[in-house]
C-alpha cells in the first residue's frame, strides 16, 4: 500500500498536486462549545471583562483559516477566496455553535481550513471565558460539506 504523505525513503513529503485541475473548491464545518449560564450571559450581555466575545472569535477563525498551512504539516498554502464565520448562540444549552464557509479556486480542497477555523474559534471562546468558567467542552467539530474537485460532494447525512 503506498502512503500518500511518505517518499520512496519512508520520508514524509507533500501530495504533488501540480498536475491537478485547479476548481471551485468549498467547505462547511461546524463546532460547539458549551458553558455555564454564567459565561453564557456574559457574551449574551457583553459583560466579559477581556472584550467582545463573538466579534474577537470570528476574527480569531478567519485568522485561523488563512494560516491552516502553517500549523497542519502537509497542507498546502492556499489562495482563499472567502471565509465567513458564524457564531449563533443555542441558549437552552447555553453553548455557542461556530460555523465556518471557506471557499478558493485551486488544487486542493478547504476542509482542513474550515475545521482549523472552528476548532480556532472555539479555542478563543475558550480564552475569552476561562475566568468564569474553566470547565467549557468543546465538542462535536466536523465538516457538515465539502463541493469541488476529484472526490466531489460531500454532505453530512
Amino acid at each position: 500500500m503506498n502512503l500518500t504523505h511518505l517518499n520512496h525513503n519512508n520520508n514524509p513529503t507533500m501530495v504533488d498536486v501540480s498536475t491537478k485541475d485547479s476548481t471551485s473548491r468549498e467547505a462547511l464545518a461546524s463546532g460547539k462549545i458549551t458553558m455555564s449560564k454564567a459565561a453564557f450571559l456574559a457574551v449574551i450581555e457583553n459583560t466579559n471583562k477581556k472584550g467582545p466575545v463573538i466579534q474577537t472569535a470570528v476574527i480569531a477563525a478567519i485568522m485561523a483559516a488563512k494560516n491552516t498551512s502553517q500549523i497542519i504539516p502537509m497542507c498546502h498554502p492556499l489562495f482563499i477566496s472567502k471565509v465567513n464565520v458564524d457564531i449563533i448562540p443555542l441558549e437552552e444549552e447555553c453553548a455557542f455553535r461556530v460555523e465556518s464557509l471557506v471557499k478558493c479556486e485551486g488544487k486542493t480542497g478547504v476542509e482542513m481550513e474550515a475545521l482549523h477555523s472552528v476548532s480556532v474559534g472555539l479555542l478563543t471562546i475558550y480564552d475569552m471565558l476561562k475566568a468564569i468558567d474553566k470547565s467549557m467542552v468543546i465538542s462535536d467539530i466536523c465538516l457538515e460539506s465539502k463541493s469541488g474537485g476529484k472526490s466531489g460532494d460531500y454532505k453530512r447525512a
